[in-house]
């Protein structure tokens, strides 16, 4: 749809300078001017659609980024405890900051990172 639009602002854009142009040829038509003006900024309302549409769709497209954590296998998030006060986490605490899980404890405010254990 944007591309149709940017087409079709470019055509009517063309078309007016050349109404405008014209209307000052050998034979005046002062009429021609105000359908070239007309077209001229038609032209440029559809370039201003165009890149308005854009933006929305591009801040309000609601699209949610949806991290999966993968944990070990031993590993069950109802058995999560804090380090620092040994409170009970769930899987709310979890979240993906610079792309490394860290918990947020609800209890003593502590973050920190999740490390894996080795598994042997």
């Amino acid at each position: 749809m944007k591309i149709i639009a940017y087409i079709l602002a470019g055509i009517l854009i063309f078309f007016g300078v050349l109404f405008i142009w014209g209307a000052f040829g050998s034979t005046p038509h002062p009429q021609w001017i105000l359908v070239g003006i007309a077209s001229v900024l038609i032209g440029f309302g559809l370039i201003w659609f165009a890149q308005r549409n854009q933006a929305q769709g591009a801040a309000g497209s609601g699209d949610n980024i949806t991290y999966k954590v993968d944990l070990p296998s031993s590993t069950k998030i109802e058995q999560m405890k804090c380090n620092s006060c040994g409170g009970s986490l769930k899987a709310d605490n979890v979240k993906m900051i610079a792309g490394a899980p860290t918990v947020e404890c609800p209890f003593c405010g502590t973050t920190y990172q999740l490390t894996e254990e080795p598994k042997w």
